[in-house]
């Protein structure tokens, strides 16, 4: 084992010899998770796993420093992933705005309306969504757990890589207004971001919410450890296996699109332990910053957009939540549930049992088709979850990250039942604080377990654990953090440091923007 371990980071031995050990130590099960097997009395010292070697920079808390002055850069944001994932960004992307830079957001074409309302360029990425979601709701993660599943997850992937230079170089599709990234942000699944950094010559930043640095602290949310001595090299051991599963396309597109040379290493494709910063988009007081991790990774903060000031809730929705006691909200976002009439009959009759009142979110999954109207029950769409949850006295949902945040930034007890990706280890962390129940996978969801669940949540200190991370959590300004930390990391301006910008700069930058947002 140890033997093993330390040769998938050994760059003499080849691609093919390292998937031979990949094999041997670990293996996918049918729900996508990698299993890492690990004697039970190894000693993690014994692995011998390398160490994040990246250059020293200062380790300043990000939260101490004033923002850094850059001169205005066109910076370009690849995001793949949910509404969940790319509203962090918005958010950033606003900050960074109001700092001078121009932001465009890459990312699905369904966001599109979505980050032009908010004053950012948009551009469409590859992949559809909702195919994504499906795919990862049935395979619990990024990795197929069956050969019918491979051609799925290749095209989604392939499109999104293709599409990744045209993001960060080509002219506004609607306006023809042309761009050129001078620096990129992105999260992981935006695979190929670092190979277009690399063809353009530009700094990168991954910001992400869970954990892609490797650490002996937790294991790889993907990965299934149960000895701690395999943490660390769940990390590298997961990477190895994408990097598997796309190398081939990513080659192709560093060949056909980037005009560059093909990469045939194996571990640390993905940039955990390159030297290319990382930035982690949650709260220190839920999760702080692993001992292990260097000077070049920080955790910045859980990022919030203000969605409540401007929203007006429908007055049936007031009368209804003024009726009685606070509700309990039960949704699943825009994941896709497969057996949406027995999962909401499961849900009114845990809150019958229960004696609660409930707000029922709809989302893609079709939940909410009730047999009857109930009193006691709302059904409703899409609202700000800044505006309703502080409207509930707890939330159950799957776990995202910005969900999962709004929910404790509410100071509501959570219950989560995990679907995939981040979302297990939310939900750890959640019960591990003591503001919710352990974890209900959506598979093993169940009427008992939501009831216990909905008990657990109503005990009056589980409320106070919640009051207290809540309290913590506002003195924290998450989309602060990201922009101070991706300024940190940026190499030095070539120029000596100007003074500020003449006033008048950023009138015409926000008059450009609402143009921009007019015509398109």
């Amino acid at each position: 084992m140890k033997k093993h371990a330390k040769q998938l980071f050994d760059d003499k031995i080849s691609a093919k010899k390292k998937l031979k050990m990949l094999n041997r130590i670990a293996t996918v099960k049918d729900d996508g998770t990698v299993v890492v097997d690990i004697p039970s009395n190894l000693e993690p010292s014994s692995l011998d796993i390398p160490e994040d070697l990246s250059p020293e920079v200062a380790d300043d808390d990000v939260d101490s420093e004033d923002i850094q002055y850059r001169p205005p850069m066109n910076i370009v944001i690849l995001i793949v992933g949910t509404r969940g994932d790319v509203q962090p960004f918005v958010a950033i992307g606003k900050r960074l705005q109001d700092y001078g830079h121009r932001v465009r957001l890459a990312t699905h074409a369904n966001f599109r309306e979505f980050v032009l309302t908010a004053g950012l360029e948009f551009y469409p990425l590859g992949g559809d969504p909702k195919v994504l979601a499906e795919y990862m709701v049935k395979n619990k993660g990024f990795l197929p757990s069956a050969p019918s599943e491979i051609p799925t997850q290749r095209k989604q992937i392939k499109d999104i890589i293709f599409s990744l230079l045209a993001a960060c170089k080509d002219p506004d599709g609607e306006t023809g207004i042309p761009f050129k990234a001078d620096a990129i942000i992105a999260n992981p699944p935006a695979y190929g971001h670092v190979h277009v950094a690399e063809a353009l010559k530009v700094p990168i930043h991954i910001f992400f919410t869970m954990p892609w640095t490797p650490t002996s602290e937790f294991p790889h949310p993907l990965s299934r450890v149960k000895q701690p001595a395999g943490y660390r090299l769940s990390y590298q051991i997961v990477d190895s296996m994408i990097w598997l599963g796309i190398r081939g396309m990513i080659n192709d597109f560093r060949k056909r699109k980037l005009k560059l040379r093909p990469v045939t290493y194996l571990s640390g494709a993905q940039g955990s332990t390159s030297d290319v910063p990382h930035g982690y988009i949650w709260s220190p007081h839920l999760v702080p910053k692993p001992k292990d991790w260097g000077p070049k990774i920080d955790v910045v903060g859980f990022c919030f957009l203000d969605l409540a000031s401007n929203y007006e809730p429908p007055q049936e929705l007031v009368k209804w939540l003024e009726a009685g006691e606070k509700p309990i909200y039960i949704g699943f976002g825009s994941l896709p549930v497969q057996e949406p009439e027995k999962m909401t009959e499961i849900i009114v009759q845990a809150l019958e049992m229960t004696g609660q009142r409930g707000i029922i979110n709809k989302g893609w999954g079709g939940l909410g088709n009730l047999k009857e109207p109930k009193d006691s029950v709302y059904l409703l769409d899409n609202v700000p979850h800044d505006w309703l949850f502080l409207q509930c006295k707890a939330v159950v949902h799957h776990g995202g990250a910005g969900t999962t945040a709004a929910g404790l930034k509410a100071a509501c007890p959570t219950t989560i039942v995990p679907f995939f990706g981040d979302q297990p280890f939310w939900g750890d962390r959640v019960h591990a604080r003591g503001v919710g129940p352990a974890p209900i996978p959506i598979d093993q969801f169940s009427l008992e377990k939501l009831v216990d669940a909905i008990k657990f949540m109503l005990d009056p200190q589980v409320k106070e654990r919640a009051v207290e991370l809540s309290e913590a959590m506002k003195s924290e300004d998450g989309v602060n953090g990201a922009v101070k930390a991706f300024l940190k990391h940026l190499p030095p301006a070539h120029s000596s440091k100007p003074g500020p910008p003449d006033p008048s700069y950023w009138d015409r930058v926000r008059d450009s923007l609402k143009r921009l947002v007019a015509c398109s």
